[in-house]
């Protein structure tokens, strides 16, 4: 069982002892925790609350809106929505903050309180401390009877999100709409089956849904890789679809499948809205350093600049930020569009690629055929107590000095055929090694080599 109380909010396995699992303990208090840091930025503290179709959603959520309210914090609740959609929410009112009640991709018996700020963005590390230090000193007030937050509910949103994909200048409706694109949806038992569904059938598409029961008993591993997505790959081909549509559970993550079931590949999710954003909008990209090399080639194709970040999607949303990127994201599936809003979105990547798609009047595997063609291996380093992270990845750089390297988020060193990235997991005693190439056996070959020697300096 675990309980991680972090910079961006709280996660865990539900049930258990206070203070080692996600219990109704730790939701208060940290509920709490963000209240108080609500309160000291905001006269009229205003919170939109949201959450995913998790087993234990309803429980987390109403657990986190009580103590806001006891806080004198108003709320307005979505009730069943995505994250992104909370993202926007946030502006839209006015309001001080947020709160998303997911675990994305983590299993069932997980669940989360993830933050934001009077952005609808992520919080930040310094905010984050200044949270977790409020909640250790026990630092927590609440209201008088006279003083409490009201509640408001409001199903709107989700409705509103899809208004404004559809407003932006980058979806060709009608082009979209003339194509009839047969689309397949595996909503993973989770909000993408109130979100996803409607975007398509505004777009003119024939939608057919698998696992689209909102129970929380998720029908595969929620996150959306290859080998979780086999049963949609094989209903793409039965129903000879055009494409098919995987999303997490909070609908931030997004993977296509291609029309003959092979896999379009999550890290090409951001290369092909890429492309169609860089193609109407010329500028600059982001993505972190554990993302495919594919987005600097096509950013470059389209005279623009591509800078990696650190892990994370604030420092996505930071380096975006930074260098007036038009476009940018993660390679696990996250979209991040500026001129919606800085967060990760799977209901705007599937119009853009739907976009994509009925402009150059190709298929799914085409498009792919026509990207740089790379493969990302990932692998990792047990840890244990003797092996100083910081020192062995100072020793592996020195081997290999004479390579372009970047140390903004562990080591990454960057070959002419590929490239290595190792960092410290924020979750796991564990390094993470990944690696791209060309071909898988070269880019297994490149983690062989970095793991040969981390032997040898261990011995």
């Amino acid at each position: 069982m675990t309980l991680i109380k972090s910079i961006s909010g709280i996660r865990g396995t539900i049930g258990g002892k206070p203070g080692a699992n996600l219990t109704p303990i730790d939701i208060v208090e940290c509920t709490a925790g963000y209240g108080l840091w609500i309160k000291k930025r905001s006269a009229q503290p205003k919170v939109v609350v949201g959450r995913d179709g998790r087993i234990t959603g309803k429980i987390v959520s109403e657990l986190a809106i009580n103590t806001l309210l006891s806080m004198g914090i108003d709320v307005v609740n979505l009730d069943l929505s995505t994250t992104p959609t909370v993202e926007i929410a946030v502006t839209q009112e006015n309001a001080s903050g947020g709160i998303i009640f997911t675990a994305s991709h983590n299993p069932k018996q997980w669940n989360a309180l993830k933050f934001l700020n009077a952005k609808g963005e992520f919080i930040s590390a310094q905010d984050g401390e200044e949270i977790l230090n409020y909640i250790s000193e026990k630092q927590l007030d609440f209201a008088n009877v006279d003083e409490l937050g009201t509640l408001t509910s409001d199903n709107s949103y989700i409705e509103k999100h899809i208004d404004m994909i559809l407003d932006l200048p980058y979806v060709n409706i009608p082009a979209i709409q003339s194509k009839s694109f047969t689309v397949v949806v595996d909503c993973i038992n989770s909000t993408g089956a109130i979100s996803v569904p409607p975007l398509l059938e505004r777009l003119g598409c024939t939608v057919h849904l698998i696992n689209e029961e909102i129970t929380g008993i998720f029908a595969h591993n929620p996150e959306p890789r290859p080998e979780h997505l086999l049963e949609l790959s094989q209903k793409v081909v039965e129903l000879n679809a055009d494409v098919g549509i995987s999303i997490d559970p909070d609908v931030d993550r997004l993977a296509f499948v291609s029309e003959d079931g092979s896999m379009f590949g999550e890290e090409y999710t951001l290369v092909a809205v890429a492309d169609s954003i860089l193609g109407k909008k010329k500028g600059n990209t982001v993505s972190n350093l554990s993302s495919t090399r594919a987005l600097a080639d096509v950013t470059s194709k389209h005279g623009g600049q591509y800078k990696a970040s650190a892990v994370g999607e604030v420092n996505v949303v930071n380096a975006m930020k930074e260098t007036n990127a038009v476009i940018g994201g993660e390679g696990n599936g996250g979209v991040i569009l500026p001129d919606l809003h800085f967060g990760r979105d799977a209901l705007a990547g599937i119009a853009l690629m739907l976009d994509l798609l009925a402009e150059s009047n190709s298929s799914m595997s085409q498009l792919k055929a026509g990207y740089p063609s790379y493969t990302i291996v990932k692998d990792k380093i047990e840890l244990t107590p003797a092996i100083d992270v910081d020192y062995l990845l100072t020793k592996i750089a020195e081997v290999y000095s004479d390579e372009k390297l970047n140390t903004t988020d562990g080591l990454k060193i960057d070959f002419e055929e590929g490239w290595i990235h190792m960092r410290k997991s924020n979750t796991e005693p564990i390094i993470r090694v990944y690696s791209e190439a060309s071909t898988t056996d070269k880019a297994k070959s490149l983690a062989e080599g970095i793991k040969n020697e981390i032997d040898k300096i261990l011995q």
